[in-house]
């Protein structure tokens, strides 16, 4: 199996991508480290993984917040000594016109989707040799739609500091990459109001599954030649635009 015995920390992992990305880490032999500010929903990933006799742990944290994403690593590298593998994913969104949008709102959208990656990259990373860090981005970082301007902004900047961090880790052959999804089924695409009025028969997505393989593809060392790139996963909706 491709992750055996490898530590696979996985941010937003109570649900969605998230959750379905630690299962197929454990499934293919990793210690899933579930990490999210929902604790019912993490340990429900947690419990899921284990009871069918997988290894995982859940960690609350606000992953904004440095004082959590410092306590998640030092448990991590107290129990397993190491973290090999860490996926960026965890996001929120908000859906308002610019100008009715609150500073508080804004700085939410940012805090979860870019604070929280440079906090885990920058304590997450003295931990790992010869490791791999997967950001999870989106389709909006190229091709925004309207009233997700602090979403857009988080993600393209997610994945200019990707490129960054990949040059910067280079000699310490720490690969980071960033995929970026289209519409995904999960919560956060339905409360797309734009979207959630739809048929679902009428909206193209991808399964949480079908990004966890890319995800853990990225992760492998099957990608080893890939560095400092983004991966769209996204059903061919940015090459009809």
């Amino acid at each position: 199996m491709r992750f055996t015995n490898k530590v696979c920390l996985v941010t937003g992992a109570a649900s969605g991508i998230g959750r379905a990305t630690c299962e197929r880490f454990a499934a293919e032999g990793g210690i899933a480290v579930v990490v999210d500010i929902d604790e019912e929903g993490g340990n429900q990933t947690a419990n899921t993984i284990t009871e069918t006799g997988g290894r995982a742990i859940f960690l609350k944290a606000d992953v904004s917040v440095s004082a959590d994403v410092q306590a998640v690593v030092k448990r991590v590298v107290s129990e397993f000594g190491r973290i090999d593998v860490l996926v960026n994913n965890a996001a929120t969104q908000t859906f308002k016109r610019l100008v009715d949008l609150e500073e508080d709102e804004w700085d939410r959208v940012i805090g979860v989707n870019l604070r929280s990656v440079f906090l885990f990259c920058k304590y997450c990373i003295p931990h790992m040799q010869h490791g791999v860090i997967v950001n999870v981005s989106s389709v909006h970082a190229h091709e925004a739609g309207t009233n997700v301007a602090p979403y857009a902004s988080s993600k393209g900047g997610l994945e200019a500091f990707t490129r960054a961090l990949s040059r910067e880790y280079k000699p310490s052959d720490i690969r980071v990459n960033c995929i970026a999804p289209g519409g995904v089924n999960t919560p956060m695409l339905w409360s797309n109001p734009a979207i959630k009025g739809m048929n679902r028969g009428d909206v193209i997505y991808s399964e949480p599954e079908q990004i966890a393989a890319v995800i853990c593809f990225m992760a492998s060392a099957e990608a080893s030649p890939i560095n400092g790139t983004t991966v769209v996963a996204d059903l061919g909706l940015l090459a009809e635009l």
